[in-house]
């Protein structure tokens, strides 16, 4: 049935301020768009760089969230291949050109006139929301609703940034956070070993790494027991950078996974010589869901998940900065 009337959306107002309850208007897909009854939305760090204003041209007031499960409950002028009651999930890539060089080339990550689900475009901190079908994607079967949601950013970028860290046995993950530990799962199914570096005395995610095979664990300061393959930093924090450079070996690579990083400190020559790579991972493309979704139901993976009520969010955001989440937090409306 064709909803109408009001729903209702956590809104961000101004940058650092808290998200409020509002009641807007329900509202109606455009051409090539679809509506969506939201099931569940995960908290993403992602979503406290919005929140605290430190990514460029927010569009205020927005609604964050950009790991959406949902059902579609209308469809939008010209759109096909999905079906009022399909479930689908909506990731952070919201938008494209579709003409560019970049979506030509199957890179329409990059694209310049890309926008982002939860940043540019309202996002799943509601009870419904619009997207554009052709970032939408079929969810499997394997996963509930809540346990879905952490693989639409956690699981994709995680999943882009562990192919970027390229052919490696040995892998070193800074932040052991939601993305971590679905990525920590992927690798240890294709038979790579696991290094995991946290937050200085932050024993609960050292064992959290523990128990998802990570076969070393330590605080990020120290230094790895042996010369690393290739590292994935997931914290937003720059002087990591230098530190995951002296871990890995020669030709090893340093895959730096977020959005936003505190600045990276200068370091000698030294540490990166030796045809070391420091890399950066910029969203994703469909290519990277459709593969992800069918590996993720294959391993299969496990997330970690709570629950917490939508009007709850901004307990969410505040746990999560504090690193007092294991595993993944999901607002349910």
């Amino acid at each position: 049935m064709k909803p109408d009337g009001v729903m209702k959306a956590m809104v961000l107002e101004a940058p650092g301020a808290p998200l409020v309850m509002r009641e807007r208007p329900m509202p109606a897909p455009g051409p090539g768009q679809v509506l969506i009854a939201v099931r569940a939305c995960g908290v993403c760090r992602t979503d406290l760089h919005v929140v605290d204003g430190e990514l460029p041209d927010i569009p205020y007031p927005i609604v964050p969230g950009h790991e959406v499960v949902g059902t579609v409950a209308e469809l939008g002028e010209g759109v096909a291949g999905v079906t009022v009651g399909a479930r689908i999930g909506v990731p952070w890539l919201g938008y494209t050109c579709g003409t560019c060089r970049f979506c030509l080339s199957g890179q329409e990550n990059l694209c310049d006139a890309a926008r982002f689900t939860g940043y540019q475009l309202d996002g799943g901190y509601a009870s419904h929301m619009v997207a554009d079908v052709r970032f939408c994607f079929p969810l499997p079967d394997a996963f509930d609703n809540l346990h879905a949601a952490p693989l639409l950013c956690a699981g994709l970028i995680g999943h882009r940034a562990h192919r970027m860290a390229g052919q490696a046995e040995t892998i070193g993950i800074y932040g052991f956070g939601a993305a971590a530990h679905i990525m920590a799962q992927v690798a240890r199914h294709l038979g790579q070993r696991i290094f995991a570096f946290t937050r200085p005395g932050d024993v609960a995610a050292q064992e959290f790494a523990s128990s998802l095979g990570a076969e070393w664990v330590g605080d990020s300061d120290k230094p790895a027991p042996e010369p690393l393959d290739s590292a994935v930093i997931f914290a937003p924090v720059g002087p990591l950078v230098p530190a995951a450079l002296r871990a890995v070996r020669k030709g090893g690579t340093v895959v730096c996974a977020g959005i936003h990083m505190s600045d990276i400190p200068s370091f000698p020559y030294s540490i990166l010589w030796g045809e070391r790579v420091v890399r950066s991972v910029a969203n994703l493309t469909h290519a990277d869901g459709d593969e992800f979704l069918e590996l993720a139901a294959e391993v299969p993976v496990e997330t970690t998940v709570e629950a917490i009520p939508l009007h709850e969010a901004n307990d969410a955001l505040a746990r999560l900065r504090d690193g007092r989440l294991t595993g993944a937090a999901v607002l349910v409306p």
